[in-house]
């Protein structure tokens, strides 16, 4: 006997509009069967996914797709939507190198309209699609699913002032779950909230799937069908905040029972102009383990479906710790230091900084661009502010790095987790732009520590330095300890790890591992390699590095990140300003295109960041068959 009958036979989203209510329910318990049983072997996102099969199913039985659009928010909760438009069966293969993508991909699917990683992009997305039908003359409905969490990012807030605005026919569906990955923060969340818990939505359910199923109210004019939803399912001025935006408010709706939103659902797409409903539903629903614990069941590693038990992650102290523990203990004597995340205390380490210092942490929400100018009035006052916040997510704030803080050389400390590539996320989570985007700004210092050792010194110097923005990147995951007696951290100051006079490897980070490893390998046929451990990307050492590449005349720099514009780059800018001709540069880091999900080892090798890869560029510069004797990392090249 199938176990997934109804979901090994879908075709796509059409095959819904045939199924009853009955068939509809079996469907939702097939998927939620079916992502438990998967995610719980291949790890995912997971929680986020639990708590919107329903609205999913609901969704795609109510609207006419693909005919009609839907564009959802992040991609955190787009794994059922995954399932009904054709990838069930490769669901397995999930944030793995060669299978699907965690996130939204235009590239991967048609149903996949818009792409999506970051948070609060569907209204502004799902708007342009509207008003494109409107220029075009068509008559498909446009549906944006966006989370509460996502509603805290001022990107939305923009939006749909545009949209209430112009007044184009446009779904919007609030998906609340009372979560972002943490609890959700910010008046918008409490004002969420107090619709939740109203009263009234617990007595008017009944009566309001009784009307639906008559030909009553929600068969009249629509401003009739406006007025009957709106204050049938709400108490007076619930949902006034986004009535005066321009949007019919409909809800709160109970974002668990199928034939319920399909009757709402069915009946709000004949209205005119914005509408917006307020879908209530659970994170983790269907899973108790994911329920009693939203925030770790966001996404999970492996675990077992019984007790909801997961692989650890990783071993040792990550470089996120690392930090933390550093901060935490600079704290402890310095009042002035404060830190903020932007609705990542768990992944930034900061929620270890809140137990000890609540009254310094500040939780402003999915909302980058006001955590930077924030930290930068911290500063202006007199307050030392760190600003932990992804590399990725970062490039969000741009211009307020450059105006806000940097013109004004304000000592911000920037925790950029997450540099280099991160792996089975991808290309949307990959921090690998900041080096580039950073390094040209001026008054910007940027550092970056080769292991969890240094992490912790770097922190505490750059918590001390207090003359203008500093950048300290470091990513994911642990390391292990490369120096027993490093060098003390000094402004601009690089540290030479090994002396060679045959070439240079100028590694920045994370990478100098990598270097040292290629230069023992090196060493083996006889290739002697200085090894540097840059710390600095700017300002560059040239005492240190100069000397070292004119002596051995040939070069490679490694770096986690895209070579334009990076240390790389920095150190061809060098030679150039000294006029120094006839050295060999060769620069080693992320090719000139975006790079695909998958394992970091993997990745690494295929784009010729492993020790592999710098053995063939040194081969290259010396003229010699450098390739190991056992080339264990070519099984990934391969692979």
């Amino acid at each position: 006997m199938d176990e997934f009958p109804i979901l090994d036979a879908l075709t796509g989203p059409e095959d819904l509009k045939d199924m009853d209510s009955e068939a509809l329910r079996k469907l939702a318990d097939e998927l939620r069967q079916g992502l438990i049983k998967t995610i719980s072997r291949v790890g995912g996102h997971f929680a986020p996914n639990l708590g919107v099969i329903e609205l999913t199913v609901a969704l795609y039985k109510a609207f006419d797709l693909p005919h009609d659009k839907v564009i959802w928010d992040v991609g955190h909760q787009c794994y059922p939507h995954k399932m009904l438009t054709g990838r069930w069966n490769r669901l397995s293969t999930i944030k793995q190198y060669g299978g699907i993508s965690g996130f939204l991909r235009r590239d991967e699917s048609p149903y996949d309209l818009f792409g999506a990683g970051h948070a609060s992009t569907s209204l502004s997305a799902a708007l342009g699609f509207a008003k494109a039908r409107d220029l075009k003359g068509s008559s498909d409905r446009v549906v944006a699913v966006i989370g509460d969490g996502s509603m805290t990012g001022g990107m939305a807030l923009e939006a749909m002032l545009n949209i209430g605005d112009l007044k184009t026919d446009m779904t919007v569906i609030l998906n609340d779950n009372n979560m972002s990955i943490a609890e959700n923060v910010g008046a918008l969340a409490t004002y969420l909230a107090k619709l939740r818990l109203s009263p009234v939505y617990q007595r008017v359910e009944n009566k309001v799937k009784r009307t639906l199923s008559k030909d009553g109210l929600l068969y009249r004019t629509a401003s009739g069908a406006k007025h009957a939803a709106t204050h049938f399912t709400a108490p007076a001025n619930t949902g006034l905040f986004f009535e005066e935006l321009g949007f019919q408010y409909i809800g709160p709706i109970n974002g668990h029972d199928i034939e319920f939103m399909v009757a709402v659902f069915e009946h709000a797409k004949q209205l005119k102009g914005p509408v917006l409903l307020h879908v209530l539903t659970t994170k983790g629903k269907g899973y108790d383990p994911a329920e009693a614990d939203q925030r770790t069941f966001h996404a999970v590693t492996p675990f077992t479906i019984e007790d909801g038990k997961m692989e650890k992650k990783s071993s040792g102290t990550t470089y996120t710790q690392a930090f933390v523990e550093a901060l935490n203990n600079e704290a402890e004597t310095n009042e002035k230091i404060v830190a903020i995340t932007a609705a990542m205390p768990d992944g930034t380490g900061l929620a270890k900084f809140q137990q000890k210092f609540p009254n310094r942490y500040f939780d402003v929400g999915i909302a980058e661009q006001h955590a930077v100018t924030f930290a930068a009035g911290l500063a202006a006052d007199g307050f030392t502010p760190v600003c932990a916040i992804y590399s990725t997510f970062l490039q969000r704030a741009y211009d307020q790095i450059v105006h806000d803080v940097a013109l004004q050389n304000l000592p911000v400390v920037f925790g950029i987790d997450r540099g280099g590539l991160v792996g089975d996320d991808g290309a949307t989570h990959h921090g690998v732009n900041d080096i580039a985007y950073l390094r040209h700004i001026p008054n910007f210092t940027l550092l970056s520590p080769k292991d969890t050792y240094e992490m912790q010194e770097m922190t505490r110097w750059a918590l001390r330095y207090g003359r203008g923005p500093v950048a300290l990147r470091y990513p994911r995951g642990s390391s292990e300890l490369i120096a027993e007696n490093p060098a003390p951290i000094e402004y601009g100051k690089a540290e030479v790890l090994q002396e060679g006079d045959d070439i240079a490897l100028l590694a920045y980070g994370p990478m100098t591992a990598t270097a040292l490893e290629a230069a023992k390998m090196m060493a083996e046929k006889g290739i002697r390699a200085t090894v540097v451990n840059a710390r600095f990307a700017k300002p560059l050492d040239a005492d240190t590095l100069l000397p070292i590449m004119e002596r051995t005349g040939k070069v490679i720099t490694l770096e986690d990140g895209i070579v334009h514009g990076g240390f790389g780059s920095a150190i061809l800018e060098l030679l150039s300003e000294r006029n120094l001709t006839g050295i060999q540069v060769k620069t080693i880091g992320l090719p000139d295109h975006f790079v695909e999900h998958g394992s970091i080892p993997i990745l690494r090798n295929l784009c010729g960041m492993d020790t592999l890869g710098v053995l063939t560029v040194a081969g290259t510069l010396l003229q010699r068959d450098l390739a190991p004797s056992v080339p264990v990392e070519s099984v990934l090249r391969s692979s």
